[in-house]
């Protein structure tokens, strides 16, 4: 069966997710639209220009909507027109319009696949496109939590000096201000860092702002970020092709909360096979409760 994606916005994080599936071979059709239809003209054409030298061979197809109809998925990545901002729902206004112009166009091709969402603020806008989209639940999720559990684990295996492959546990809540790092989680092998840390040695509030903070740093020194997200949404992408029944911290739909927030969840081929629920301590659920709350909040403005 043929593997089809498509990926709405290739700006710097739609181009790098499309380079990322093409590198690795994770599709055989990738379809690249954009507003700019000279931009995603130019992105397919580079894509192409690098058959020659990738393991294997991707066809790209630029600006078709009529090509969405049967791929598997499809990443939504327009951005906002300024980049440089601390607080991703300050973006909100702005990306709310865009995907809600988008989503329908995607839904008339007769796309019936699942949804990945990366367009900011990440968990407002899933919800957004899951309400426009009227596709169910488990077929639109966001990248969420992704990224900040990848800043997690760098920041956790830098602090003791191991692979942060190594480092196991969760960034939870909203891809924003309001996340949180479930401590009770993360672990090295099994052992809580609580036990790895020498007394006094860790100060979990400052690698917590690390973590947090790690995105705005990124953007005040190059502009934006793209490294990290693009990777992350190959991941996902990859699981929903190969139904690898993968855990990974996505924008989930929490019917108790109505809202769509970060919390690992089974990935797999008809998207959120299952959303997991890692028992959190008293401090932690109340941090998720409060996420929950700024980003319904967000959602109703």
């Amino acid at each position: 069966m043929t593997r089809k994606v498509g990926i709405i916005g290739v700006g710097h994080v739609g181009a790098d997710t499309a380079f990322s599936l093409v590198t690795q071979g994770l599709c055989d059709v990738l379809v690249l639209i954009d507003e700019n239809k000279a931009k995603a003209d130019s992105q397919a054409i580079e894509l192409r220009d690098m058959a020659s030298l990738t393991a294997s061979r991707v066809q790209v197809i630029a600006n078709d909507y009529a090509a969405l109809e049967d791929a598997e998925v499809v990443v939504i990545a327009v951005g906002p027109k300024t980049l440089l901002r601390e607080d991703r729902l300050e973006e909100l206004a702005e990306t709310r319009e865009a995907v809600s112009e988008v989503t329908p166009k995607i839904i008339a091709s007769g796309f019936n696949g699942v949804i990945i969402n990366i367009t900011n603020p990440c968990d407002v806008i899933t919800q957004v496109i899951q309400k426009v989209s009227r596709l169910p639940h488990a077929q639109v999720l966001g990248t969420g939590t992704s990224l900040d559990t990848a800043r997690m684990k760098r920041v956790v295996g830098e602090f003791f000096s191991v692979d942060p492959k190594s480092v196991n546990g969760y960034v939870m809540g909203e891809h924003g201000e309001s996340q949180f790092v479930a401590w009770s989680t993360v672990n090295i092998g099994g052992c809580p860092v609580s036990e790895l840390a020498v007394e006094g040695e860790a100060n979990w509030l400052q690698l917590e702002s690390a973590v947090r903070g790690g995105g705005w740093a990124i953007l005040q020194g190059k502009g934006w970020t793209s490294f990290g997200i693009a990777t992350a949404t190959a991941r996902l992408v990859d699981a929903v092709l190969s139904d690898a029944q993968s855990v990974y911290p996505v924008a989930a739909w929490d019917d108790a909360k109505q809202v769509y927030i970060g919390q690992p969840a089974i990935i797999g081929k008809g998207g959120i096979v299952k959303r997991l629920h890692p028992k959190l301590t008293t401090a932690e659920n109340a941090a998720y409760e409060s996420s929950a709350r700024v980003i319904l909040d967000a959602f109703n403005r």
